[in-house]
């Protein structure tokens, strides 16, 4: 007779699920799919004519310039800044939504640190996002640095950049300077 030790239960238990008749009826038993992983980084910077304070307050107002949403017409779609925050889309008013990052570091009018994985929730890709915000002769230079790392599939990388730089030049950076829509809030 076998004694019943921590080791031999543990073995036991590993064989009972190994074994075929120990899988629920109705599994789903496919071979795992293998994923590819990587890491990749970039930079990218827009100079905007406001103050740094000015700047990272225009940022936060994502809703009037941030152009790639889940829901056309979310009910909320806001950065909360400050450390455990995020950057949230509430589609409706029962609360349903997404919260695409979530906000690790804040220092007003300097910078502004985000973790999550935007627009590509559900896979193992984890991103952070880091915006500087540094006076210029001119205004600010609004500084983007972003870090991914896990799951990545061929052109990952190149959308997420091309996407961002989008964000900071084609959308941001007219905002700022108050060619974009209404432009940023007054100070």
């Amino acid at each position: 007779m076998v004694r019943p030790t921590p080791g031999n239960l543990l073995l036991f238990g590993l064989v009972a699920l190994l074994t075929p008749h120990a899988r629920l009826q109705g599994q789903d038993t496919r071979p795992p799919e293998p994923r590819t992983y990587g890491a990749f980084t970039f930079k990218d910077s827009v100079q905007v004519p406001l103050s740094p304070e000015e700047a990272f307050d225009s940022f936060l107002q994502v809703e009037a310039w941030w152009d790639h949403r889940f829901s056309e017409t979310p009910s909320r779609f806001y950065i909360e800044a400050k450390p455990g925050g995020g950057f949230f889309e509430i589609f409706d008013e029962s609360g349903d939504g997404v919260k695409h990052a979530e906000v690790i570091f804040v220092d007003r009018g300097k910078a502004l640190r985000m973790r999550g994985p935007l627009g590509l929730s559900g896979f193992a890709l984890d991103m952070v996002y880091t915006l500087d915000f540094q006076a210029s002769n001119s205004g600010t230079w609004v500084r983007l640095d972003v870090r991914g790392a896990g799951e990545l599939q061929e052109g990952w990388a190149e959308a997420v950049q091309g996407v961002w730089h989008h964000f900071l030049t084609e959308r941001f950076g007219p905002y700022a300077e108050g060619t974009l829509g209404a432009g940023p809030p007054e100070g």
